[in-house]
């Protein structure tokens, strides 16, 4: 059964040309953490979202994948 992804925290990073590691760097933590947020194995909370938001300089919502296309296959 394959994990389900509730958040878009790789595809920003990518984006964003930016790394797990310069977030980790950048917020503090855990490079093993921050792996495990962007593969959806773990999920930051939400006053980490906020910081994640603040540090990739995108707003918060796009970090999270839209609640109508969660479950769907």
């Amino acid at each position: 059964m394959s994990k389900k992804a509730n958040n878009r925290i790789k595809a920003i990073l990518a984006e964003k040309g930016k790394t797990n590691n310069w977030l980790a760097e950048t917020l503090g933590k855990n490079r093993t953490t921050v792996s495990k947020w962007c593969t959806n194995q773990m999920q930051p909370t939400v006053e980490t979202l906020y910081e994640i938001a603040e540090a990739l300089e995108v707003d918060v919502r796009e970090l999270l994948v839209p609640s109508k296309t969660i479950g769907k296959k």
